[in-house]
């Protein structure tokens, strides 16, 4: 909560940033944060309330304080997305076993109950409708408002995949950082899997990224990369707009005038001067496509259907943590750095995204054995690539070629071959 009088200078968030944010690290884990759009076989206009999710889960004794059997974290967002957060691994085998073990958990504990997960970037039928009244959602949603109605889809339309794997230390963590920035948008073009909106081509291959790209650019947009990493994202939180202010345990103020970080250590508010602690509750309001946390978090990849969701999480991990791969993708990075608008509207149907993916790919398949990968992550890598990205496609180009055909937007798993969902 805000101090009466400044406490913070501008080198003390760049040395919070260098000994939080990107303190150097020798451990390589994997993590995967999987959100899924829920349906109610009952009433497919809206989704179940977490409320009754949690309590089927509960009874089905699938999750005790909100952790699951594989250690998976489970939660939700304010649409009533459900999102399995798995521990960090060592491995790719090791961190999509104990995400897709708790999934299957998950899926047979609702089962009964007639609630199912969707894995699409973007709700592609129902109207947003906020699910979870937490005093920070209601905050949220009155700070968004006053943008526009983008912030509501993204808080309750919206799921991905999100990858984090470790920062590394020294030039290692200068490559990751500018890696996955380069990257990054061939990566959203390669996973594009949100075409629909409002039951209809929304003219995107990745609705779900269009709506990021255009919510608050200053919490939003992608970190200029260039420099040093610490740098750079010192410089994104002092100039990012606070969201927010915690006047109390429970009670969120929403800020209704433009206020960034570093004005309000300078020139304060009506409710005081930040903290550390209001340092670390700002970060956790800023949303670009790659964040630091102690970890490098790839938010930029729509949620896909299982089994596909394996695939980015290995593709990102080798083309961030084996360091031959990383070396070379740079080059590859320069080729589609800043082309996120184009990996959100037309995805792979542009050149330079095409090439990078291929290239992506390419490089992924010939680092995973080297990494130790199992045999079934890279037969689904392989697969991924040969059924979408050296075909050019993506699994929204699947879900436009269903519309056309009539079918359900909100269909189970849509468009996994039945080989692949073994």
């Amino acid at each position: 909560m805000p101090a009466t009088r400044p406490e913070l200078t501008t080198d003390d968030v760049d040395a919070f940033v260098r000994e939080r944010c990107f303190a150097p690290s020798d451990l390589d884990q994997i993590g995967v944060e999987l959100e899924w759009l829920t349906v109610d076989e009952r009433d497919q206009r809206r989704a179940p309330s977490p409320a009754r999710t949690r309590a089927v889960l509960r009874t089905a004794n699938a999750v005790q304080n909100d952790i699951l059997p594989a250690g998976s974290r489970l939660t939700f967002e304010p649409g009533g997305q459900l999102e399995i957060s798995a521990p960090p691994a060592t491995t790719i085998a090791e961190a999509c076993q104990r995400a897709a073990d708790d999934l299957a958990t998950v899926r047979d504990a609702l089962a009964p109950s007639g609630v199912r997960l969707v894995g699409l970037g973007l709700d592609p039928v129902r109207p947003c409708h906020r699910l979870l009244d937490a005093p920070r959602y209601r905050a949220m949603q009155q700070y968004f408002d006053r943008l526009g109605d983008t912030g509501r889809s993204m808080m309750c339309r919206t799921a991905a995949v999100q990858v984090n794997v470790g920062a590394g230390r020294g030039e290692q963590l200068h490559r990751r950082w500018h890696v996955a920035h380069g990257l990054g948008p061939a990566l959203a073009a390669a996973f594009a899997n949100s075409p629909l909106d409002n039951g209809m081509p929304s003219g995107w291959r990745s609705s779900r990224l269009a709506v990021w790209l255009s919510l608050d650019r200053g919490r939003t947009a992608p970190v200029d990369d260039g420099g040093q990493p610490a740098d750079a994202w010192t410089r994104y939180v002092l100039d990012a707009r606070v969201m927010l202010i915690r006047s109390s345990a429970d009670t969120y103020v929403p800020l209704d005038h433009d206020l960034t970080f570093a004005a309000w250590m300078r020139d304060g508010h009506e409710l005081g001067y930040p903290t550390v602690a209001d340092l670390e509750y700002h970060l956790t309001t800023l949303f670009p496509p790659v964040r630091a946390k102690g970890w490098l978090e790839l938010r930029m990849i729509d949620a896909l259907p299982d089994p596909w969701w394996r695939v980015p999480v290995a593709v990102t991990a080798a083309l961030l943590l084996d360091d031959e791969t990383s070396a070379r993708a740079v080059r590859v990075g320069h080729g589609v750095a800043g082309l996120w608008t184009e990996a959100a509207r037309r995805g792979l149907a542009f050149p330079a995204l095409a090439d990078g993916a291929r290239a992506c790919f390419a490089l992924a398949l010939d680092a995973l054995p080297r990494m130790g990968a199992d045999r079934d992550t890279c037969d689904l890598v392989a697969a991924y690539n040969d059924r979408y990205v050296a075909r050019g496609r993506s699994p929204a180009d699947d879900r436009l070629a269903e519309w056309a055909d009539g079918d359900d937007p909100l269909s189970p798993d849509p468009g996994v071959p039945q080989w692949a969902a073994r």
